[in-house]
């Protein structure tokens, strides 16, 4: 059994849908699951519809119409004026229409799911229509009903058992009569509400299921030739890896590499499943494999770049030294608002630490530090990492720039610059 995972960008338009039903139609024979993001920018879209229904902006409904007009225009390219698939559309965009006509009264994140959600909804929903339309035999599947999580919006936590009893109670069976397309990124809680589980969360739903079913390996399809050692949009003559190791690409994720979700390796690890990265434009290209017992090489260091970046500086009320109390209390603050720290470092009398940056989280984060601690910070930063660094293309990454923190190790350096 395979599982793919098709991102945003391999379904971006009706050419990118054409594509993927011709990608997939050249494994029919094998049970396949497919998992489908977003089309195009549109979560990015739907943020901003969240934002201007949470903070009552007058570009509400025209963000909305939109991101409605861009789906139905490439389901018209598709098939044409007339097919179910619009009903379909329609039904799933109303689930928004009904929250928008309320002033919001519920929790940022917790709106932020319900709404950005749809965008899965709606691809699958044309995706499912496509094969179907082609004669490939396809099940829509809502995902929400199979992998369970707790409430935490936004980042859901898996329950793993729950989870597990649900997918393999159902779709072994539906897969023998047909391929299943399902949402990535979703979960749903026990009250029925829609979760997500991270910003490009899709690679990790794709890997819950395969270990779930046990699959034969999983295949994600970027608009890259493989995993490279640097983002192509920013460096020049970056190279492709044939072969990584389950734990050279978590570390690669944890720092930032955003080829792949940080959480969608170690399911893959524990069940000893590979993970294929192959480019969707040119699908019998060999990719990168990524899978035990490999030695991976580095003929150049990879490079990760995170940009938005805050740096915080937090001290204690009397600048007494920095104690374990204190670290514990910090660390409990970030926990409590969800905030993952990047890259940290303590001193006798401060505590520092480089985070993402995103506004309704970092504000209330700010105000529960200052309650008990003075803070200062920096923000429109750059965090670049280096694995497997040389000092040559470290000077030449920070030539020119403010460098405001640094941390090296025996294979890692990162720095903060400006």
């Amino acid at each position: 059994m395979l599982v793919f995972k098709f991102g945003g960008a391999s379904v971006k338009d009706a050419e990118g849908v054409i594509n993927l039903g011709n990608v997939v139609n050249n494994y029919i024979g094998n049970q396949i699951l497919v998992v489908v993001s977003a089309m195009g920018k549109t979560t990015n879209e739907l943020e901003k519809l969240t934002n201007a229904y949470f903070n009552g902006t007058d570009d509400l409904h025209e963000i909305f119409e939109g991101i409605k007009e861009y789906h139905y225009h490439i389901a018209h390219e598709l098939f044409g004026e007339n097919h179910p698939v619009f009903n379909d559309i329609a039904n799933t965009f109303v689930e928004i229409d009904w929250m928008i006509e309320d002033e919001p009264h519920d929790d940022y994140d917790f709106i932020y799911d319900q709404i950005v959600s749809i965008g899965e909804l709606v691809s699958t929903r044309i995706v499912n229509a496509w094969f179907n339309h082609k004669g490939i035999t396809s099940k829509w599947l809502d995902v929400r009903g199979y992998i369970h999580t707790d409430n935490t919006y936004r980042e859901g936590i898996v329950d793993w058992d729950k989870t597990r009893a649900s997918i393999q109670k159902d779709i072994p069976a539906l897969l023998n009569n047909s391929i299943v397309v399902t949402q990535g990124f979703l979960g749903g809680t026990s009250e029925n509400f829609t979760t997500t589980l991270g910003r490009e969360g899709s690679d990790y739903t794709a890997s819950i299921l395969a270990s779930c079913l046990g699959a034969e390996s999983v295949t994600t399809w970027k608009d890259v030739p493989g995993i490279l050692n640097a983002d192509p949009k920013f460096f020049a003559d970056t190279i492709k890896f044939d072969e990584l190791s389950y734990q050279e690409a978590i570390e690669m994720t944890y720092y930032g590499a955003s080829v792949i979700h940080p959480k969608t390796i170690k399911p893959l690890q524990n069940a000893n499943i590979p993970l294929l990265v192959k480019p969707f434009t040119h699908p019998d290209a060999p990719g990168t494999v990524i899978k035990a017992d490999v030695i991976s090489k580095f003929e150049r260091p990879v490079i990760i770049v995170k940009q938005n970046q805050v740096l915080l500086s937090i001290f204690t009320n009397d600048y007494s030294f920095i104690s374990e109390s204190h670290l514990s209390e910090i660390f409990g603050v970030f926990a409590d608002h969800h905030i993952k720290v990047n890259l940290m470092q303590t001193s006798a009398l401060s505590f520092t630490a480089c985070i993402d940056y995103a506004a309704e989280r970092f504000d209330k984060l700010l105000l529960a530090l200052k309650e008990l601690f003075k803070v200062k910070y920096n923000s429109d930063l750059t965090l670049t990492t280096l694995r497997h660094y040389t000092d040559a293309t470290l000077d030449e990454l920070t030539a020119g720039r403010t460098v405001l923190m640094k941390q090296t190790n025996r294979n890692t350096a990162q720095v903060v610059l400006k």
